[in-house]
């Protein structure tokens, strides 16, 4: 069997009922009288669905334009409870418009609406029914198999231990009617019913329960009669959330075969079975059973009303911790995105302190080598430069003692040409004992020319000494000199040195104190890592 999409039977000739929708929208903010029902019927419909679980969203508010327009559209019938989660189904896959169209040809054309007609007579009809099927399914009254049986399910044990419970089909499938399994099932599986219903119509009602009978067979059959009720109620529907259980059941309901002809003969067979009741039994005793099944009917719904407040609270409950779950999920998620990316900076800047760590390294041993060399060239050049001020020291030294000897030679050679001057007679009347010249009283016009010869030899020899004596001076104070600018070098070469040696004994410093500081900001991200 073909199990085409929903909107399928957006395309089933619904076009008839578009035209009026928006006037029934409007026309049934005044019109309906069954709005507290809806009010009420949408805050329970699919509570924990996103779509539908906020109060005012454009869910529920389209969920209760459908609800509301069709209760005044189909004056008869109006809004009976259930038909929300239908439209529900329905708004999951259209607009709210075609939704509406779809809900009414189900209704109409599908005959959904025959169900809640006439004191839900077919739907009396169609509780024989499903019961006949199970009494008949494998074999017929004597447990024989009934001439062209289509199906094989061995059920009629099943059907004899309802009948031992005193467990009546009314009392666990009027939803699956009424409601078309749309109220309790997951909506993976109510998905696929629907679909099916589209395209083989309601008898396919009938498939989907046998189906779930069988499936269930073992734990009903080990059931009492609360727990078959509570079955079916809560474990049921349960079992089939999982898509891939949804998708097997399915696939055993398309095989299950429930011939039309064997319908149509159990539909005579209850109408016939009410006409002999309605003609033999006494009309208070009628009426009086009527009035107990209503009130059973009453009790049920009442009690599938508890059932699902109660099914609300706990799936807003459910909601509340799956949202506080996810929040703390997300929060966590953000949180590790965060130390994620601390790590990742803490990893790249570990990396980039570990490069600058190496750079820094490459340049210290450069900055040493460098040190180095000016070191022992400043070295160097300081025993070269004590070497010259010791030389030139032991010049000044030697120069001095050449003074000294060349100043007493001089003077000894001075003593002796006074000695040999005041020895002579004329000599000694010139030159006085101080050695200073005496001009004689007599004409200078007299005078020897020896004299004058020998006079002029005196004082050439006398400037000659003069002038090696100011050389001498000046020597030894241009060697003084030539000391002081040698020691002012010799500072400057040591300021410069220990400025040098000062600089790279901070640069070292500083390198030590950046690896210090990255290896401590390392341990610092383990605590985060962990995290």
């Amino acid at each position: 069997m073909s199990v085409p999409g929903i909107a399928a039977g957006v395309r089933v000739r619904v076009g008839t009922h578009t035209r009026p929708f928006k006037s029934l929208c409007s026309a049934s903010l005044q019109d309906s009288a069954q709005e507290g029902v809806i009010t009420r019927d949408i805050h329970r419909t699919f509570p924990a669905h996103d779509y539908f679980k906020d109060t005012g969203g454009d869910g529920q508010d389209s969920l209760y334009k459908i609800c509301k327009a069709y209760s005044v559209y189909d004056e008869e019938i109006g809004y009976c409870q259930g038909q929300s989660f239908l439209a529900a189904v329905l708004l999951l896959h259209m607009p709210e418009e075609q939704a509406f169209c779809v809900l009414v040809k189900v209704m109409y054309d599908y005959g959904l609406r025959n169900l809640y007609r006439n004191n839900f007579e077919d739907l009396h009809c169609k509780f024989y029914q499903l019961e006949r099927l199970l009494q008949v399914s494998g074999g017929g009254q004597d447990g024989r198999a009934e001439p062209g049986s289509h199906y094989q399910e061995q059920l009629p044990d099943l059907y004899a231990h309802f009948v031992a419970l005193n467990l009546e089909a009314h009392m666990y499938a009027s939803q699956w009617f009424l409601t078309l399994f749309t109220a309790k099932f997951p909506l993976c599986m109510v998905f696929h019913i629907i679909d099916l219903l589209l395209c083989e119509g309601m008898n396919i009602i009938f498939n989907v329960a046998l189906a779930l009978l069988k499936t269930s067979k073992e734990d009903l059959l080990q059931a009492d009669f609360e727990g078959a009720l509570k079955f079916f109620r809560v474990q049921l529907p349960k079992r089939y959330r999982a898509e891939e259980n949804a998708r097997r059941l399915m696939e055993q309901a398309c095989n299950i075969k429930v011939p039309t002809k064997k319908l149509k003969k159990y539909e005579r067979e209850y109408q016939a079975m009410r006409d002999s009741q309605l003609q033999q039994e006494d009309p208070i005793d009628r009426y009086k059973r009527e009035n107990r099944r209503l009130q059973e009917a009453s009790m049920r719904l009442e009690q599938e009303n508890d059932d699902l407040a109660h099914e609300l609270v706990t799936s807003k409950i459910a909601l509340r911790n799956d949202l506080d779950q996810v929040s703390a999920a997300l929060w966590a998620e953000d949180k590790a995105d965060v130390l994620n990316k601390e790590l990742l900076l803490t990893k790249q800047k570990l990396v980039e302190t570990e490069d600058e760590k190496k750079r820094q390294e490459e340049e210290t041993a450069q900055l040493k080598e460098v040190f180095r060399r000016e070191l022992e060239k400043a070295e160097f050049e300081i025993k070269k430069t004590t070497a010259i001020i010791a030389e030139y020291k032991q010049i000044c030294s030697q120069l001095s003692m050449r003074l000294e000897k060349q100043q007493v030679a001089s003077k000894e050679e001075l003593d002796i040409v006074k000695g040999k001057v005041m020895s002579c007679e004329h000599c000694s009347e010139v030159f006085s004992k101080e050695g200073t010249l005496q001009m004689p009283a007599v004409s200078r016009d007299n005078r020897d020319q020896d004299i004058d010869e020998e006079k002029e030899s005196l004082k050439k020899q006398l400037r000659e000494m003069e002038l090696d004596l100011a050389q001498t001076k000046l020597q030894l104070v241009e060697a003084k000199c030539k000391i002081q600018e040698l020691e002012h070098q010799r500072g400057v070469l040591m300021n410069e040195i220990q400025a040098a040696k000062n600089s790279w004994f901070s640069k070292t410093l500083n390198s030590i104190k950046t690896v210090t500081g990255a290896q401590a900001q390392t341990p610092a991200a383990s605590p985060k890592e962990g995290m």
